[in-house]
């Protein structure tokens, strides 16, 4: 691990950059834009004292997917290499559940732009005179459907391999429960700080549970995570969870056990954090799909 510091306006690192660390910054802050030395530039993010950025290339061998530059005087960042990740959380457990928080917001923040466009791809054509805010919206897609890639990069074998090499039941699990099937094993709207790792049986997932406005938004199988939204977030279940099978095999899993669970098990982490990056690599790219729609219908 390295320290290093960097004035305003200074390059951390560029879009399609490879590269194997993860950063922290420690004092100042770092906003993250595509194309950043073109005029046509935009500003994604930006994350400031103590959060953690650039954790994609660590995770999931993938190029950077922006650039990170420096926005005061005296930033100063931790640089962590992929050989360093162990030693680094053996020392701050807790810099797990914020490596995770990082991920989460990012799939939440994407979530609401990839609704967004969908239900904008959907209008394209049904108005002929758009308000303000739709005209803005549809701009913004159409700016990203050019400057952005069209896909994201794809996982090399090997961390296609890495990732799928062992089963979730494997390993130290601190606490395991088995549910009789239809148990709601959480509900929509709880603020319960935990997550869920299936071991055995299937898990569906739904909205408006028990009402009859009730819809099955997927079903899990074992060796598949879920709750970790909720865990890092501190907001609301989103949806609710049912065992669908006899003994349905769940791991429950608090942000106080990471450091045990990292201890005894650091390919269960290892795991979680994997399952947190394809789920943002996925949007990522049912997002890009939906501009280029918005670009086919427009016209642009």
């Amino acid at each position: 691990m390295a320290e290093k510091q960097f004035n305003k306006g200074d390059a951390i690192f560029h879009q399609g950059d490879e590269g194997n660390d993860l950063y922290q910054i420690l004092e100042g802050s770092v906003g993250f834009y595509v194309s950043y030395d073109q005029d046509d530039r935009q500003k994604i993010s930006e994350a400031g004292k103590g959060e953690f950025f650039g954790e994609m290339a660590v995770i999931d061998a993938c190029p950077r997917s922006a650039d990170a530059i420096a926005l005061e005087d005296g930033t100063r960042i931790r640089e962590i290499s992929a050989s360093d990740l162990n030693a680094f959380f053996r020392e701050d457990p807790d810099s797990i559940t914020g490596i995770m928080k990082v991920l989460s917001t990012r799939i939440r923040d994407l979530t609401d732009q990839y609704d967004n466009a969908k239900a904008a791809a959907s209008r394209i054509g049904a108005d002929p005179k758009p308000d303000e805010e739709t005209a803005r919206g549809l701009k913004k897609y159409l700016f990203h459907h050019r400057i952005m890639p069209k896909e994201m990069p794809a996982q090399s074998a090997e961390t296609v391999r890495e990732a799928n090499a062992g089963s979730h039941s494997e390993g130290f699990a601190k606490s395991v429960v088995k549910y009789p099937k239809g148990t709601v094993i959480c509900k929509e709207g709880d603020l319960v700080n935990c997550m869920y790792d299936i071991h055995w049986g299937r898990v569906g997932i739904y909205s408006k549970f028990g009402t009859s406005e009730q819809v099955q938004l997927t079903t899990l199988a074992s060796d598949n995570f879920f709750g970790e939204m909720g865990m890092v977030s501190d907001q609301p279940r989103s949806a609710t969870a049912v065992a669908l099978d006899p003994d349905t095999t769940v791991e429950i899993i608090y942000p106080e056990d990471f450091k045990e669970l990292f201890e005894k098990n650091p390919y269960k982490v290892d795991m979680i954090l994997r399952h947190l990056s394809t789920r943002l690599r996925t949007l990522t790219n049912q997002y890009l799909d939906v501009c280029a729609k918005i670009a086919e219908k427009s016209g642009s």
